[in-house]
């Protein structure tokens, strides 16, 4: 195999990289010459690097003096002069959530001119929406007692509702004098929100006694009508929830970028109004995968579970003969796991010493052994991370957990797609799942708490091989600007080039570096090589974070349990295999060709990629597994949840 570099350039390479500690990218735009050379991605214009800044995301800005932390996503480039002033690039944002406030229905313009009962010539596709005489004469009467009406609903809603029965005005949910079949099926399905982890609150609607035989008709139409406007708005509220989630995760953070899921719905309502399966319809609004449903059933478990719960200290830290009273708990949750295999070998152990708080030699092997089982190291010390992955969280932790990530699933599109790849932050695993199956899953690296790696979806496009690394700017500025400062043509010896805006090559020394703040007009890429910090190659779905996965020369950091360790990228255990997998072909064609040196080969079938963020996740036979929230973006979801429900609090 040849390097464009020649071997010389290996010991200064990874030189460079233990002491810069670029083992791994950061996971903000690419550079111009990644771009260039990187797999086939078309140059883009020199006011095009970084890419701009969607409307949802956050612009970034020079820090002096802010602490080195690079930038995600990248968005804009911003930054002072030279003069040896410390200059940062500073990551993404979080936000404190707000919610949109209700707005008060306006039915004035329903109310003074509800419209003909055939308004111009009937359409043959509207045929199916066209009121009978009779009930659209009761509406039309039934419409006058909406004046004065405070029916709050958010804005696209209440805009809807209005729209809808201005151009149909009839009932949906009313027939006679009494709320009908398809109106007590719809208030059912609002009441059962919670089993999708959704607060039933939020879709409460009062609904009218049964008619009686006497009273005020005329009060009675006006009850009516405003039950109807009623639900019809919390059953909007409901598919939209269903469908897209009860909050915009790309007003959290420039951290999440998902695309908006359209919703018509005038549509929704020209359903509900032909339709007597209204639970079915309704129900089809969900996510329709396996996952989703998977977590239902845990979390119809979880609120249904009476065993009595045992919460071990979290913080323990215990020793081979030492004691503690948190032991025994620890015992009991470990015993209530045991699968056969274990069973049999510790089971003895586990029955005579239950009770015991003295952590004694004879414990250890068990503690070793279910720590191995649970992907640790085995060292037989109890600590925060062994309680909390043989205790496991608290019910209501779980609980918790659940509802965020049914919630999160609400983001993503509701077919998941076959094949795909699957990237759990939490878990440090990436899968690729081919109809129902997990032919590969290896463990993963992301980026650290200060860089970290983006919530997405998007397409696998190529395999690069031997890749070159353009150094993000944010490196280049955080990173690497202070030494070269010092020392301008350090890049020349280590294995890197320097090129200008006009895409020529120029020598690392010959640039003043000192002159520059966070507006450096060049870029920088590092050879393949054995040290590269792509490693062999790298699987390309072009996004504006420009994640994507890769191999890495820091094998060892794999063998760690906290692999949050990246700038923002993917690494990959197994790169081979993930390339195999998304080409369709043998981990064998994929070692020829990196044989024969650097190459890039698309990704000819649809491959979705989702870089998910979820602290509980079920696997491929629908058990549901949890983990450390890293970054501590679950707190910030129930945050923003809560907002959202104090907004729609009717004493709000």
């Amino acid at each position: 195999m040849k390097f464009l570099g020649n071997k010389a350039t290996v010991i200064p390479l990874a030189a460079a990289a233990a002491m810069l500690a670029f083992g791994a990218p950061q996971a903000n735009g690419q550079g111009l010459f990644e771009m260039l050379f990187g797999g086939g991605i078309k140059r883009a214009p020199q006011g095009d690097f970084p890419p701009p800044p969607s409307r949802n995301r956050p612009k970034y800005k020079a820090k002096p003096n802010a602490p080195a932390v690079s930038r995600n996503g990248g968005s804009k480039r911003s930054g002072g002069g030279g003069g040896g002033a410390a200059v940062q690039i500073s990551s993404p944002s979080y936000y404190t959530y707000k919610s949109d406030p209700l707005v008060r229905v306006d039915f004035a313009a329903l109310v003074a001119t509800p419209g003909p009962a055939v308004p111009g010539p009937p359409k043959p596709q509207d045929a199916a929406f066209q009121p009978s005489s009779a009930t659209n004469a009761a509406f039309r009467e039934a419409i006058a007692g909406l004046d004065g009406y405070e029916l709050f609903a958010e804005k696209d809603i209440a805009k809807a509702l209005v729209a809808y029965y201005s151009a149909n005005p009839d009932f949906i949910w009313v027939t006679g004098t009494s709320a009908n079949s398809r109106a007590q099926d719809a208030v059912r399905v609002l009441g059962e929100a919670a089993s999708y982890g959704l607060a039933p609150a939020d879709y409460t609607v009062d609904v009218p006694a049964a008619s009686a035989s006497t009273g005020d008709a005329e009060a009675r139409l006006k009850e009516l009508v405003r039950f109807e406007m009623a639900l019809s708005a919390r059953v909007l509220r409901y598919v939209r929830d269903a469908q897209s989630g009860r909050v915009d995760p790309n007003r959290m953070t420039g951290y999440y970028d998902f695309p908006a899921k359209p919703l018509d719905m005038e549509g929704v309502l020209k359903t509900l109004a032909h339709t007597q399966q209204v639970r079915t319809y309704l129900g089809s609004r969900h996510p329709q995968n396996a996952e989703y449903q998977a977590l239902r059933v845990e979390l119809e478990s979880l609120q249904a579970s009476a065993e009595d719960e045992i919460v071990v200290d979290p913080k323990l830290l215990l020793n081979p003969g030492q004691s503690s009273p948190e032991l025994p708990k620890l015992l009991t949750k470990i015993a209530r796991n045991l699968d056969d295999e274990m069973g049999g070998a510790y089971g003895e152990t586990m029955a005579r010493l239950a009770t015991s708080e003295d952590y004694v030699a004879e414990l250890v092997p068990v503690i070793k052994a279910v720590q191995k089982k649970a992907g640790m190291k085995g060292d037989g010390v109890i600590g925060p991370r062994t309680v909390a992955a043989l205790a496991g969280a608290s019910k209501a932790d779980k609980i918790q957990k659940v509802q965020v990530a049914l919630e999160e699933l609400r983001w993503l599109p509701s077919d998941l797609g076959s094949p795909r790849v699957f990237i759990n932050q939490p878990a440090f695993t990436a899968s690729y799942i081919d109809n129902g199956e997990e032919k590969l899953k290896t463990r993963a690296i992301i980026g650290r708490t200060t860089n970290q790696t983006a919530f997405f979806y998007d397409k696998i496009k190529q395999v690069d091989f031997h890749p070159y690394w353009g150094v993000p700017q944010s490196i280049l500025v955080n990173e690497m600007l202070p030494q070269l400062r010092r020392d301008p043509g350090y890049l020349d010896r280590a294995g890197y080039e320097v090129f200008n805006t006009r895409g020529k090559r120029i020598p690392s020394s010959s640039v003043n570096w000192g002159a520059y703040g966070a507006n450096i007009p060049y870029s920088v890429r590092q050879l393949p090589s054995e040290a590269n910090a792509l490693g062999e190659l790298k699987i390309l779905f072009p996004n504006k974070h420009a994640i994507y996965m890769h191999d890495t020369p820091q094998k060892s950091l794999f063998k760690r349990d906290m692999r949050a360790l990246s700038h923002g990228c993917v690494r990959l255990q197994d790169p081979r295999g993930m390339a195999a997998a998304v080409l369709g072909t043998s981990v064998d064609y994929i070692a020829e060709k990196l044989k024969l040196g650097r190459s890039t080969e698309d990704v000819t079938r649809t491959i979705p990629v989702y870089v998910a963020y979820f602290t509980a996740w079920p696997d491929m036979a629908g058990n549901v597994e949890y983990f450390n929230d890293i970054y501590d973006r679950d707190t910030r979801l129930q945050q923003a949840i809560d907002s959202t429900e104090a907004v729609r609090s009717p004493a709000s």
